[in-house]
């Protein structure tokens, strides 16, 4: 279920460019051809479809899995990537723009694929599986969630008593929330803002709701481009270190008096809502890079505007009776993806080696594990280190016998 198969040359240029700046993945796929580790076992990818996700299905696929992509957002398929791995045996279910009905029903087609591995970005797909399916979810391996807001979802879940496989949280992997949730998100935030909004930064003032991770990387990149930043935060800890970081920090409904730009970075729902919106500034720019599009209150948005019009691709005008405007990016969806290519390739490299060894890892050890969220193995994580460091060319000194001794012993 795709858009247009015709579009897989130009889907395939793609695969072909990210192919040249993914040697973890490459060097992961290589090993997975002489081993063969998923073979006879049908693999689902919930992802991203874009052609860094593409190559990650491909090396699956390599490991001898049958497998099939849904989309975990309908803003961020890209059609002639999906062609493009039509064309390279994977089946898909997916094209961009889906509605919400289209999507749900991506999902279940997806299912009806009858996985017994699966990659999930956000928690759609267990929690289809839960809700829906659960006699299926019973006969699933396991799987790997990518993402801060799938993990929650999947701690409910188990919390509760009804997960019923094994899921890898890849996003609590070093290797991942240091590197794609810092850097990853960082720059491809900005490269949605930029490319959709062709406005300046600097000397703006930049709002940034939510200071884990992926909040550092978009602050950091906005200090770069020369704006003063303001961050907003629940967590005592994580305002602090906003503050000793250089950025100021205060309550929304303050901050909202002063942004220029605002980017939601939480995981939580109506961080932008009404009260903001009735002190927000005149032209604020309105923007989400948390996973789901409940960040900035779409509802109180239409409720307080007379007009809505598209200003611009990917950009929503609302009017508001006192002359004030602002705009929306991207329908509020990830602003990265909705409005970009999402992370660099180098970025997500690191990420979907996670993922591809997860599975081999689930699939090698399904006998002894229960259902649950599980790290991912220290093995792994420093696997894929040591693959960057070696692509890279990069060396490293080594503990001596003498220096390893004394770090073991509690005595001088």
């Amino acid at each position: 279920m795709i858009r247009d198969i015709n579009l897989a040359p130009q889907g395939q240029l793609k695969i072909d460019w990210v192919d040249q700046h993914m040697p973890i993945l490459n060097q992961v796929k290589r090993d997975f051809a002489q081993r063969k580790p998923l073979a006879g076992k049908r693999a689902i990818i919930c992802l991203h479809l874009e052609a860094k996700t593409a190559y990650l299905a491909l090396t699956v696929k390599a490991a001898g899995a049958e497998v099939a992509v849904c989309g975990s957002n309908p803003l961020s398929t890209q059609d002639d990537v999906v062609a493009a791995l039509v064309k390279n045996g994977v089946t898909a279910y997916a094209w961009h723009g889906a509605t919400d009905e289209e999507y749900k029903m991506h999902l279940n087609k997806a299912l009806d694929f009858q996985p017994d591995i699966l990659i999930d970005d956000g928690g759609d797909l267990v929690a289809t599986l839960h809700a829906e399916r659960l006699e299926q979810a019973k006969g699933i391996i396991g799987g790997a969630e990518e993402t801060t807001t799938g993990i929650l979802r999947l701690k409910a879940l188990a919390r509760e008593g009804k997960l019923t496989f094994p899921m890898m949280a890849v996003n609590d992997a070093q290797m991942k929330y240091l590197f794609d949730n810092r850097y990853g998100t960082g720059q491809s935030v900005w490269d949605g803002i930029l490319r959709t909004t062709n406005l300046t930064v600097c000397g703006k003032v930049v709002v940034v709701a939510g200071y884990g991770w992926c909040g550092k990387g978009v602050a950091a990149r906005a200090k770069g481009l020369n704006a003063r930043v303001v961050v907003t935060e629940i967590d005592p800890i994580k305002a602090n270190e906003a503050l000793m970081d250089g950025f100021e920090v205060m309550p929304m409904v303050e901050a909202a008096k002063l942004g220029d730009i605002f980017v939601t970075v939480t995981g939580n729902r109506d961080i932008i809502r009404r009260e903001h919106l009735e002190v927000i500034k005149d032209k604020a720019i309105l923007s989400n890079a948390g996973h789901f599009d409940v960040e900035v209150n779409k509802e109180d948005l239409r409720a307080m505007a007379t007009s809505v019009r598209t200003a611009r691709k990917n950009i929503e005008e609302y009017a508001f009776p006192d002359g004030r405007k602002v705009y929306l990016l991207g329908e509020g969806r990830l602003v990265n993806l909705a409005c970009a290519d999402g992370h660099p390739a180098e970025v997500m490299d690191l990420t979907f080696a996670l993922q591809a060894l997860s599975l081999d890892y689930l699939v090698a050890n399904r006998d002894k594990m229960e259902p649950g969220v599980f790290s991912v193995p220290d093995s792994i994580d420093r696997k894929v280190a040591e693959y960057r460091l070696k692509a890279l060319g990069v060396s490293l000194d080594e503990l001596t016998e003498k220096q390893a001794k004394y770090l073991a012993s509690w005595a001088e």
